[in-house]
């Protein structure tokens, strides 16, 4: 389930105040660049002056000799404009680059400390969309509205005061239709953000869609869905055509208002202009000089109109960022356990003590939504280098068990000790870098088989991680690869089979050498030989290693220390294979019922072949 979005309807000073601390780290390119653009709007305000001066005093008195002079003034002028317009591009590209960068950097930080409850309300598309599209948007239109929020009110400021200094009273008639434009801005500003916001919720939907459809291809050929998954794509894709049409209506007739209101000052003041000369009031370069600038002061009100549009535009983006990036760690550390032993990034392995392995649950409850309880009052005591097995139906809490141990989660009561501390009084890294955890689905990384074996130790030589797959009996299929280990294993590992890519996630969980090991479902998903060789590494890799197997074939389990039978998250039967066994209880019918069910499929697999 998606979180809700946020519903703010208008412009945002505490969105704008945050994003404008990602300027820190740039603040240097900014102040340069704020410098260059008050040069251009100097410049701009400067044209016109020379302007008026070559008209009252060169041209109107026929004076042939200032022409020179005017025109070597023209081009130094105009060597400068075009040194400030590379030094403002390079400069606004900059801090552009810089504030997405930074931006993208937090966010991926932060999905690294977020806790599983975070992933399992999120879709991939929607975070990806936080991270690129969002960032991007935000980046672009921060950078380059800043160069024209500088320019714009440098020029309009220097402008008013240049006509207020020449005359005042037209400078009154060129700047009455102020007043009129800020109010059609107010009358734009709640439509179009609420529209650009649709837009961005929807673009998340089609880069959910484009994700489902590019990591389910299989599953969506084998269910013949190519049609129906067309038809749901064309249908949030229209629905993202017509919102982005009606948020383009909107600014559409935002842009026209204020352009035509624009046409209104420069009418005005030529109107009142021409009057003024033919009454000798102002020169005829002087009313050139206001007709010049009455265009040119609505030239940055319509850029500021653009950029208001574009900012509304881009905090419906910003809110979903910041979103992410001030999203709360379910599971984090204490302000005292960061001191001592550093955080994700900033480990102090030096004050980290040593894991021996011995676990305890106490009392502990749980529930991922208030009021559905997965465990309560669960009372668990594990010894070092004890083998758990832990059986049960779908849904009976074991992987909730395990998700506690490895503090992918936190008890809502209770507590979880390990060597006899409340795990919470140590740092998540200490407890992650001793653990090592095999997946039912196990996930590669793009690259060779030498980099994801070695993804969880990068120090690792290359005969360390030689010898871990050799440990899990990979060596003998890594070696027969085109390139052995440094064969690229594909997308995901799409290049392997299921057992492979079970017995290189292995390796590499060995290769990190935990004090405690975690498998969740390892054997479920592989064929029988595959299944022996793990089982052979597993008897090996578990010796003096506290460890906790989820099982789906309970013929995998028989050598576990205990095996405790889950219902409702409650410990219904306990104790080693044979004593259970004997019980005949809850675990003898699972175990019975699986061997029978194993044994009727081999036969028709029999009376198959002999077919």
């Amino acid at each position: 389930m998606v979180k809700q979005e946020t519903t703010q309807l208008k412009y945002d000073k505490t969105i704008w105040k945050t994003l404008f601390q990602y300027f820190k780290s740039m603040k240097r390119d900014f102040v340069i660049l704020a410098c260059f653009m008050v040069a251009l709007a100097a410049m701009d305000i400067i044209f016109p002056l020379v302007t008026q001066y070559t008209i009252d005093h060169i041209i109107l008195k026929n004076w042939s000799e200032g022409l020179t002079i005017v025109g070597i003034v023209y081009a130094v002028l105009a060597v400068l404009l075009t040194a400030i317009v590379y030094f403002f591009i390079r400069h606004a590209g900059k801090i552009e680059m810089g504030m997405v960068y930074k931006m993208r950097k937090d966010s991926f930080e932060k999905l690294q400390k977020l806790s599983f409850s975070y992933y399992d309300q999120n879709a991939v598309g929607w975070m990806i969309s936080r991270t690129t599209s969002d960032a991007a948007k935000i980046s672009e239109t921060v950078a380059w509205g800043l160069v024209d929020l500088i320019w714009g009110l440098t020029m309009m400021v220097g402008i008013a005061i240049v006509m207020l200094i020449v005359n005042v009273k037209l400078a009154l008639v060129t700047l009455v239709t102020i007043p009129l434009l800020a109010l059609v801005s107010v009358a734009f500003e709640k439509k179009m953000l609420i529209a650009y916001r649709h837009v961005r919720r929807i673009n998340s939907k089609i880069t959910g869609l484009f994700n489902d459809g590019i990591a389910g291809a299989k599953t969506t050929k084998t269910l013949v869905r190519e049609s129906l998954n067309c038809r749901e794509f064309e249908t949030v894709t229209s629905e993202m055509r017509m919102e982005s049409v009606r948020a383009a209506t909107f600014s559409s007739g935002y842009l026209p208002a204020a352009l035509f209101i624009s046409a209104i000052g420069t009418v005005l003041t030529l109107y009142f202009g021409s009057s003024e000369v033919l009454n000798g009031g102002i020169t005829y370069g002087t009313l050139v000089l206001f007709v010049t600038y009455a265009r040119q002061f609505f030239d940055p009100v319509l850029e500021l109109a653009r950029i208001y549009t574009e900012m509304i535009s881009a905090q419906a983006a910003a809110e979903r960022v910041m979103q992410l990036i001030h999203e709360p760690e379910m599971v984090s550390d204490r302000p005292e356990v960061i001191q001592k032993y550093g955080d994700h990034y900033h480990q102090k392995r030096e004050a980290w003590e040593t894991l021996h392995g011995d676990m305890v649950f106490e009392n502990v409850g749980f529930n991922y939504k208030p009021g559905e309880s997965i465990l309560e009052d669960f009372n668990l005591e594990v010894k070092q280098g004890e083998t758990i097995a832990l059986v049960g139906e779908t849904g009976s809490g074991k992987s909730t068990i395990v998700n506690l141990a490895c503090r992918f989660y936190e008890p809502t009561s209770g507590v979880i000790k390990i060597d006899g501390v409340d795990y919470r009084k140590r740092s998540q890294s200490w407890l992650h870098a001793n653990i090592g955890y095999v997946l039912q689905t196990p996930h590669l990384f793009s690259g060779t088989v030498m980099a994801n074996i070695r993804y969880g130790r990068l120090d690792a030589s290359e005969e360390e991680v030689m010898a871990a797959a050799k440990m899990v009996n990979a060596h003998e299929f890594i070696i027969k690869m085109e390139h052995g280990y440094h064969s690229q294993v594909g997308e995901g590992g799409a290049r392997l089979s299921t057992g492979e890519k079970q017995l290189i996630s292995f390796a590499r969980a060995i290769l990190a050498d935990p004090k405690i090991f975690f498998l969740d479902e390892a054997t479920s998903s592989i064929d029988t030989e595959t299944e022996v060789k793990i089982q052979e590494a597993v008897e090996k890799v578990l010796e003096n290693r506290t460890s906790f197997i989820i099982a789906h074939r309970l013929s995998t389990i028989r050598q576990a220390d205990r095996i405790l039978v889950i219902d409702k998250g409650r410990i219904v039967e306990a104790g080693n294979h044979a004593a259970l066994m004997q019980k005949r209880g809850a675990y003898y019918n699972l175990y019975t019922n699986q061997y029978g069910e194993a044994l009727l499929n081999e036969k028709k697999k029999h009376k198959l072949r002999s077919a």
